[in-house]
């Protein structure tokens, strides 16, 4: 039987090994490398999906951990499931919950059969399983399902990241035998923290299963790049040529460009929408914190090298003022550029894998944000 989600390989950098792909899925195709933007509780923040559709959006995510809580899973089915819930018909993935679960510190207990939790909200007692979290995924309703796994923080010691690594191996082969939906495809999550042996052990033995796509979890967290960049470039080359490969939680421009450079098909962050929210802007030369004085009688635009609708309509004067008085137009006019800002990247990264010039591009790219080091 076909898998719901595969992946098509159509060019190869000659100069750097990047790959430009596609992505096929029940909801549509997705071309890589993509950068996917986080709707967190079935929303992209302060954005509707019309919006994102105009922006060039082609998948988002959603979190199960968040969904399980609010609404919960069960009205998330009753209404369709969250393509028909959120009013969005391009392919969704979802989280398998595991990063916010062991985010919660102190209000949470791992043992080999799951993890309980406290809730966030009201310090309610929970309990994720693989198997109920594959439950709550498949009633969610998204393409592309992650599997339940544990991300150490950084730095952690070998011998808690063997056993953590590990765990997640068996948690992924309980998810593969628990999830029975056909038209959704379950991705496993290659762990190991910042050691080679564990990495490459993880990518083994979760290949071993044959899912339908992987990706890299437990990098970006914390670390220095120089430690982020290492990992990466040795982890994704131990990923299989003929599935998707996603890089877990990676937003800034640097990050995607590297992340593409790699060989990895598909990034998300809440970064976008998160500084968008503190009055800050990605543009083609750089930041901008827009809340700055410096920008008090500024009239020109965000950014004169984008053609998004902030841009176009609206200057850094104006976006100032909406953020210093804390007006929702102000973060939805930012999130709308730094979402815009992101998909553009990724096409322009696209286009310079096609014309095997990605390393070029790096270069001239870093020189304008104002980054120190290629």
């Amino acid at each position: 039987m076909k898998p719901a989600v595969t992946y098509e390989q159509l060019h190869v950098d000659k100069n750097s090994g990047a790959r430009r792909g596609v992505v096929h899925t029940p909801h549509g195709d997705i071309q890589t490398p993509v950068f996917m933007p986080v709707g967190t509780q079935a929303t992209v923040k302060s954005m509707t999906p019309e919006e994102l559709k105009e922006i060039g959006a082609q998948i988002i995510l959603s979190n199960t951990y968040h969904l399980y809580l609010r609404p919960g899973q069960d009205i998330v089915k009753e209404a369709g499931g969250l393509h028909k819930f959120m009013n969005w018909d391009r392919p969704i993935l979802t989280d398998s919950g595991g990063f916010q679960v062991f985010s919660l510190g102190p209000l949470r207990t791992i043992t080999e059969e799951g993890v309980e939790f406290k809730s966030h909200l009201d310090g309610s007692k929970h309990f994720f399983s693989p198997e109920s979290v594959m439950k709550t995924e498949e009633d969610l309703g998204a393409d592309i399902i992650m599997a339940f796994d544990e991300c150490v923080e950084y730095p952690a010691s070998y011998e808690y990241t063997k056993q953590s690594m590990e765990r997640t191996t068996r948690w992924a082969k309980r998810c593969k035998e628990a999830h029975k939906t056909e038209n959704q495809a379950l991705f496993g999550i290659i762990q190991g923290g910042f050691y080679e042996d564990l990495r490459t052990q993880s990518a083994k033995d979760l290949i071993e299963l044959d899912l339908p796509g992987y990706a890299i979890g437990g990098i970006s967290v914390g670390e220095p790049k120089e430690e982020f960049l290492k990992m990466l470039y040795f982890t994704a080359p131990l990923m299989p040529e003929n599935k998707p490969r996603y890089l877990m939680g990676v937003g800034t421009p640097d990050y995607l460009i590297e992340a593409a450079l790699a060989g990895i098909d598909m990034c998300d962050c809440v970064l976008p929408t998160r500084i968008a929210r503190n009055g800050t802007a990605m543009t083609w030369n750089g930041k901008v914190v827009v809340r700055n004085a410096s920008y008090e009688r500024d009239w020109g635009p965000l950014d004169s090298e984008c053609d998004c609708y902030t841009c176009k309509n609206y200057t850094r004067a104006y976006l100032r003022h909406l953020i210093k008085t804390n007006e929702i137009l102000g973060v939805r006019l930012l999130s709308i550029h730094n979402i815009y800002f992101l998909t553009k990247l990724m096409e322009k990264v696209r286009i310079e894998i096609e014309r095997d010039n990605l390393l070029e591009f790096r270069k001239e790219f870093y020189r304008k944000y104002g980054y120190t080091k290629d």
